[in-house]
């Protein structure tokens, strides 16, 4: 049997242990996301020493992209444990819908249904 949570005014489709399964997947994710973004800081050359050309100039341009993909998934982690927190998570940020618990369990970060992300990514 499923324990419905109110979020909002409208019922999770998620179990208790579902939701702390989910919790510890993005609390996890944090985790490595801080150590990936504090080791990719350490490896950085400072700016007065950032190399110019060949190689190692594109190895900085990667570590700089691979540095911001980090920040941008650590702060959709923090967003998700906040709506945990709030009582929102598993709702779409769109339609206020519900996310698929299959969805969130590939994406626990997710902030929109299936459908609702797939209409953002066409309009992009």
């Amino acid at each position: 049997m499923v324990n419905h949570q109110l979020v909002g005014d409208r019922p999770t489709h998620l179990t208790p242990e579902e939701l702390a399964a989910l919790r510890e997947d993005l609390v996890e994710q944090r985790l490595f996301r801080r150590e990936q973004l504090r080791q990719l800081a350490a490896a950085a050359p400072s700016r007065t020493n950032r190399p110019r050309h060949g190689d190692a100039a594109s190895q900085v341009e990667v570590s700089v992209k691979l540095a911001a993909c980090a920040r941008m998934v650590l702060a959709d982690v923090e967003a998700a444990l906040r709506r945990m927190d709030e009582g929102r998570y598993g709702v779409c940020e769109q339609c206020r819908g519900p996310v698929a618990a299959e969805r969130l369990t590939i994406v626990p970060q997710a902030r929109y249904c299936g459908r609702c992300r797939q209409v953002r990514e066409t309009v992009r």
